[in-house]
């Protein structure tokens, strides 16, 4: 990120107080492009300044959703600039870092940190996957938590990245300072269990979040923290209200939610991906718009779909 660039009037959350920030429902906002094929900042901010007002504890930029592994440098800077600026204050402000090298990872780090991100999701590295067990990934995670001026929150993505982050991976880590919290997207909600009952939860200063919409209502009832949620672009104020009744104990309330839930969070995430996410938000009046290729728009029998799903869940509310 530019260090000329001048700070944001939003000061950073501070280090203690960012698991409280992740108990909540996050949302990893798509990057918007423009008809041109680039990243259009205003679209960003007015889909931003909408999503301030659902309810929701965050935002996260440069995630899976966020189509990272799509921009260049100075694209990623200009989206984490822009996202800070919108967000209201008092949401965490979460960015994606993560190369293949630490050393890579550390110098990124330390860019999204000047930028105003009050803390980093840190996906694994993945190449060399092979080579990636417990005690290489502890050691690149550790390295980067000692160098990074803000926090970080370990991304654990197997489905994408063929590495998994392993419950006892994730409790040393989490004996670190410097590492608050966990997004585990994998879905496996035995291996959450068992990462739960390692890593002690609850605790004050660590908190386990999932990042699949899918198993939203069991991953709370089992003790998780909150979510990073694609389909909370899309349902906001659904997701904000699974996790509030499970909060509440009210699981037969959550359950219920969960189930309206499911449909539309499965097309917008494994059923049609990013694309089915971007068009879903079109067709609600946020900014959507294409994906980069080698992604794919959904075809018009997925939009017809997507559209019938989306009426269904908003008459259901």
């Amino acid at each position: 990120m530019n260090p000329e660039a001048p700070a944001h009037r939003q000061t950073q959350t501070p280090a203690t107080a960012l698991p409280d920030r992740l108990r909540g429902i996050l949302l990893p906002f798509p990057t918007p492009f423009g008809p041109d094929g680039d990243f259009d900042p205003r679209l960003l901010s007015a889909n931003i300044e909408r999503w301030n007002r659902t309810g929701i504890s965050g935002f996260v930029a440069l995630g899976s959703t966020g189509e990272r592994v799509h921009l260049d440098e100075r694209e990623r800077e200009r989206v984490v600039e822009t996202a800070r600026a919108a967000t209201a204050e008092g949401l965490a402000f979460v960015v994606g870092v993560g190369e293949q090298s630490t050393r890579a990872t550390v110098a990124e780090a330390a860019r999204a940190a000047r930028a105003g991100a009050d803390a980093l999701l840190v996906i694994t590295p993945h190449f060399y996957r092979g080579a990636m067990n417990g005690e290489a990934l502890r050691a690149h995670f550790e390295a980067v938590a000692d160098a990074s001026p803000v926090p970080l929150v370990l991304y654990n993505i197997p489905q994408n990245t063929g590495v998994a982050l392993a419950p006892e991976t994730v409790a040393r880590l989490g004996e670190h300072p410097n590492v608050v919290g966990l997004k585990d997207s994998s879905g496996d909600v035995a291996s959450l269990m068992e990462t739960l009952r390692l890593v002690g939860t609850p605790r004050a200063d660590f908190a386990v979040t999932t990042g699949h919409a899918g198993v939203l209502h069991p991953a709370l009832a089992a003790g998780a923290d909150g979510a990073i949620l694609a389909a909370a672009c899309v349902v906001p104020r659904l997701c904000v209200a699974v996790f509030e009744a499970a909060r509440a104990g009210d699981h037969e309330r959550a359950r219920a939610l969960q189930r309206r839930l499911a449909p539309v969070a499965r097309a917008v995430t494994v059923g049609y991906g990013i694309g089915g996410l971007k068009a879903a938000l079109d067709l609600l009046g946020y900014h959507g718009g294409p994906v980069r290729a080698p992604l794919r728009p959904p075809d018009e029998g997925a939009r017809r779909e997507i559209e019938k799903l989306l009426k269904e869940v908003d008459s259901s509310q």
